[in-house]
């Protein structure tokens, strides 16, 4: 077990028991509030699906490689902990579908894949599919009700090809999910808003799109990063981890790797006891930023439906395939990469060309070309456990019908996240709102984390926030009116 033993900070203590950004926030907004912090993780390293490696000397995300740069608290996280300067925008934004055999440039006049009107998707989807879309504004309107799977509403109104070649592949880079289980509220909530109020889909887009343009171009410019919708970190997003980590130690706060929570305990009205297998610390607040399954684990014995609620939420597992090849060895590729349709039937979900899209992996190793392939995504479980040769072979057998590539890779990586991706499936919001109605008579706990309120980085960063500021708020006006903080550990 590493440990940092820090020296004492004054005020109440807080258990933070996750150590993947989202814990990484937690403990430093935290600790800016006042509070004493400890951060419990069980694996060997903090930063969670974040993980930043090499391949043949050039640097690379062997975990998520970028982060949505028109919302301001990823953005924030980086340049509090020293980061700024390295915000990167991507060198190249153009990316492609491998639909039916060939590359075609990805659609722009779209929502998450929902096209705003037929021509914006002429070049990707049939004459029958363009003509669905433009009877869209003639159809009655859809009865949305709570929730809708965004893969069954958008056929319902456009026809199954919108969803299979654009909607899907979209989707799948985030969730790696099926488009037709997946919440339309919770993952694309304006979206769901604006079909609520506007009696096509194709007009919804449009007011989307409408809506969206200002803001996100004013937000991108106070960022330093122009209008990019993402950034990267020179370096890759996977070093952002430790800096928040440095940060939480200069600040005082201890964290603890290799530290599983193996229960938690009620400590008379107010306070809490976490136990580890070589310690325990009592704390006067929690924030629990573990996967579902953990979290339901270690609240069993508190809130058992809130327990069986978080219990509930599916995992998808995925692969990563880093590839480097001799730069001379490649055939000219465009763009940052693509986009593969599971209907289509391949192994791979998509491809980037990290060469191309990171300024920095192609200045640290320009005489390579460095790639990465997705595998898996939920309900192919199979897939994923493939071997590592099965796996690299897949890729380059794919990559080679995709792009004609057929130089064999002088260096290889593959990278597996076993249950790393939540599902958002319909029901998901409400679902976590009684979950966190069942655990609102636990003073001094809140949950936090990609498996509630959002899976990007940025949203996991706020999901942090606003569980530190609750549990802040309760602790320090305890602990002025007296209440000693506990801290302790035995």
């Amino acid at each position: 077990m590493n440990a940092d033993t820090t020296g004492p900070h004054a005020g109440p203590h807080a258990v933070v028991v996750g150590g993947g950004i989202t814990g990484l926030a937690a403990a430093l907004r935290l600790l800016a509030a006042g509070a004493r912090v400890t951060l419990l993780e069980a694996d060997g390293r903090v930063g969670g699906k974040l993980l930043a490696g090499e391949i043949a000397g050039a640097p690379v995300d062997l975990g998520a490689e970028s982060l949505l740069a028109r919302r301001p608290e990823a953005v924030a996280l980086a340049e509090r902990v020293g980061l700024g300067d390295r915000l990167r925008s991507p060198a190249t934004t153009t990316a492609s579908v491998w639909s039916r055999g060939r590359l075609v440039p990805m659609p722009k006049g779209h929502v998450m894949g929902v096209p705003g009107t037929a021509d914006a998707v002429a070049g990707l989807l049939s004459e029958e599919a363009l003509r669905r879309i433009e009877r869209d504004p003639e159809l009655p309107p859809t009865e949305l009700g709570d929730d809708t799977a965004i893969g069954a509403y958008v056929a319902a109104r456009m026809g199954h090809e919108v969803v299979d070649r654009l909607v899907e592949p979209l989707l799948g880079g985030v969730y790696a999910g099926d488009a037709y289980r997946i919440s339309m509220k919770a993952a694309v909530p304006a979206l769901f808003e604006a079909a609520r109020r506007h009696p096509s889909l194709t007009a919804a887009v449009r007011a989307v799109q409408a809506a969206g343009a200002a803001p996100a171009d004013v937000a991108g410019a106070a960022t330093g990063l122009g209008g990019s919708v993402f950034a990267g970190l020179d370096g890759g997003i996977g070093t952002l981890p430790g800096a928040v980590a440095d940060a939480v130690r200069a600040a005082g706060g201890t964290l603890l790797t290799g530290t599983p929570a193996t229960a938690l305990l009620r400590s008379g009205a107010t306070g809490w006891r976490v136990v580890t297998r070589e310690r325990t610390l009592d704390a006067d607040a929690v924030v629990l930023a573990t996967p579902a399954p953990v979290t339901a684990g270690l609240l069993a014995g508190h809130a058992p439906e809130a327990a069986a609620l978080l219990g509930g939420i599916d995992y998808a597992s995925m692969a990563l395939v880093t590839l480097a090849f001799r730069r001379a060895e490649v055939p000219e590729l465009s763009g940052s990469g693509f986009l593969v349709p599971p209907v289509d039937g391949h192994t791979i979900k998509a491809s980037t060309f990290s060469s191309q899209k990171w300024g920095w992996v192609g200045e640290a190793a320009p005489e390579l070309f460095v790639l990465r392939t997705s595998v898996g995504r939920h309900g192919e479980e199979a897939q994923f456990h493939r071997d590592d040769e099965d796996l690299i072979a897949a890729s380059l057998k794919d990559l080679g019908a995709a792009t004609g590539l057929a130089a064999r890779p002088v260096a290889t990586t593959v990278t597996r996240w076993t249950g790393g991706l939540p599902q958002y499936p319909v029901g998901h919001l409400d679902r976590v709102a009684r979950a966190r109605a069942a655990l609102a008579g636990l003073p001094g706990l809140r949950l936090a984390g990609a498996a509630y309120d959002g899976v990007g980085i940025p949203a996991c960063v706020a999901s942090a926030h606003r569980a530190a500021d609750a549990v802040a708020d309760e602790i320090i006006a305890t602990s002025e009116t007296g209440h000693p903080g506990a801290g302790h550990s035995s």
